[in-house]
């Protein structure tokens, strides 16, 4: 396994004179938060011109960060954008998921373009080493209080920017700052992760929807070390839940998964995309989860995450005064009708009949499952003849009396 180690700077350090209302340093662009979100936004602020980016985040890197670990080729895709490669070197592709209906119905297939599990601990620190060789400066510090001005946004008093992008998670300050509070029930779901020995069989993603508790599934992705992240999540709706309801319902929607050989076990929260506030205002935009955006239908984030985050650090970097604008239209152009289209099936797929019928479908099916798979995982779109093929497993099947 590949490590990087990336130590943060504390904040601090000189301080730049010049008439700025008692705020010590200008930056071009900072961005709170070093995940994919943070990561991709400094990358790309560099990328577009920025002269000095800094990036900060509450922690030192490596850490640990509770997700599903999975790395879709889209994801790929923007850090080859961004310049990025090597990202999931070491670990092995899997080439086929399988999916697994309410009503235990099953789909397994190969993947479009093979996905990876690279746990987040190695993933993160790889994409903050790259983006402070392309220039990002790193320091470690938690953001408190924002004040945006006419001319620049000033964080906790002591650092300014022209522009600033949020990439500070689901509990992010940015947001809070923005006015926008978290998601409510229904738009907010709950899940634990954790790490246990792979499921035996060949090496597939493997996601199991759950009849009780519905919407709520568990999965299993294999690493390629004997070990796999494991996890289980539902959709809040109104009542608390607790750790051992979570590792129960693991148990329950996960056979072959003993938790007591569960290690590493944290929760998280997922801000729903069905539920967004508005991308930005002015010179502070938001991008990854600190905009709600994680897929409705599979929990995916990372993928949104670097292309939001992409898109948030252009935009800060090439017009800091309109960044909140320009990055609404980018967004909007590309990846608005995909959200709508991913907000539709997890309406549709608040009904169990209706993801029964997909997984039907998808498996009688290669185009619907591709279909299905590119709107869960990347920024694909609902087509008439997946919706048809849906539609037909649903009508009640006749069978002609016997004579």
């Amino acid at each position: 396994m590949i490590s990087v180690v990336v130590r943060a700077r504390r904040a601090g350090g000189p301080r730049a004179g010049g008439e700025d209302g008692g705020v010590g340093e200008l930056w071009d662009v900072v961005v709170v938060g070093a995940g994919p979100a943070g990561a991709a936004a400094a990358l790309a602020a560099r990328r577009g011109g920025a002269v000095r980016v800094l990036l900060l985040d509450r922690y030192d890197f490596p850490r640990d960060k509770a997700c599903g670990d999975g790395i879709a080729a889209h994801a790929l895709d923007v850090l080859a954008e961004l310049g990025v490669h090597g990202a999931v070197d070491g670990y092995a592709p899997l080439p086929a998921l399988r999916l697994v209906g309410p009503a235990g119905g099953t789909v397994a297939r190969a993947l479009p373009r093979p996905a990876y599990t690279v746990p987040r601990r190695v993933f993160d620190a790889r994409l903050v080493a790259a983006a402070t060789a392309a220039g990002a400066e790193l320091r470690r510090h938690t953001v408190r209080t924002v004040e945006v001005r006419d001319d620049r946004v000033v964080l906790d008093g002591e650092l300014a920017a022209r522009a600033v992008v949020g990439a500070d998670g689901a509990g992010s300050v940015l947001r809070r700052a923005l006015g926008h509070p978290v998601n409510p029930d229904r738009h907010l779901a709950l899940a634990i992760r954790g790490y246990a020995p792979a499921l035996p069989g060949p090496p597939e993603q493997v996601i199991v929807t759950s009849s009780p508790r519905w919407p709520a599934y568990a999965w299993s992705f294999p690493i390629g070390d004997g070990r796999a992240n494991v996890g289980y999540g539902e959709v809040l709706r109104g009542e608390p839940l607790t750790r051992a309801h979570l590792l129960d319902r693991l148990a329950a929607v996960l056979p072959g998964t003993d938790p007591a050989a569960v290690t590493d076990l944290r929760a998280h929260h997922l801000p729903l995309s069905t539920h967004r506030p508005a991308p930005g205002r002015g010179r502070v935009v938001l991008a990854g989860d600190a905009l709600s955006l994680i897929n409705p239908f599979t929990g995916e984030g990372i993928f949104y995450a670097l292309r939001s985050g992409a898109l948030a650090g252009a935009a800060a970097a090439g017009a800091p005064d309109r960044a909140a604008r320009r990055y609404a239209d980018a967004l909007r152009r590309r990846l608005g009708t995909h959200l709508r289209h991913s907000s539709v099936a997890a309406w549709l797929a608040r009904r169990r009949r209706v993801v029964d019928a997909a997984v039907r479908a998808a498996r009688r099916d290669e185009r619907v499952y591709r279909t299905v798979v590119e709107l869960g995982l990347g920024d694909g779109r609902l087509d008439a003849r997946t919706l048809g093929m849906i539609g037909f497993g649903l009508v009640p099947r006749v069978v002609p009396p016997r004579h």
